[in-house]
């Protein structure tokens, strides 16, 4: 497999970023002051898919990983996030809360946000986008595929295929 591979050809680092749901609710973590990027600032629950795991496996580890929460989770869709080099393939998962308290860990405070005080918050740049999608999808729709990228002025873009 590793001779398929060469050297420049576009590669991307899976992840997962998931959107639970509580009516319309949605838990979201505030970012720990000290982290390297978007501190303080709003964003679904996720992470990196580490080697040896399948999106599923690894979106349920974070999630309690970072708020000690279970959900039945199910695939929402796909965006490939243009970041130079290296992309981002960002897998977005919702679920419906089993219940249980959410509590705080490293990466920072899972809070429950009624989905009309979500503009309200310091969010990461692309979660109005994507949260408006998935709040949009029940379980069963196909999942949607994506492109998020920067313009030449700084301005960010996602783009929903069909």
């Amino acid at each position: 497999m590793s001779s398929q591979l060469s050297k420049g050809r576009y590669a991307n680092i899976p992840r997962t970023i998931i959107f639970l749901r509580r009516e319309d609710s949605f838990l979201l973590i505030r970012g720990s002051a000290d982290k390297k990027i978007w501190p303080n600032q709003y964003n679904g629950v996720g992470g990196h898919v580490d080697r040896g795991e399948d999106v599923l496996s690894s979106a349920a580890r974070e999630l309690r990983e970072e708020t000690g929460l279970e959900a039945n989770l199910w695939l929402c869709g796909t965006i490939i996030v243009d970041a130079g080099e290296v992309g981002i393939g960002l897998y977005v998962l919702s679920g419906e809360d089993l219940g249980g308290a959410a509590r705080a860990s490293g990466e920072g405070t899972p809070e429950w946000i009624p989905y009309d005080r979500v503009r309200q918050l310091s969010t990461v740049p692309d979660l109005l986008v994507i949260l408006g999608r998935v709040r949009s999808m029940r379980r069963g729709d196909p999942p949607f595929s994506a492109r998020s990228y920067y313009d030449p002025d700084g301005k960010l873009h996602v783009e929903f295929a069909g």
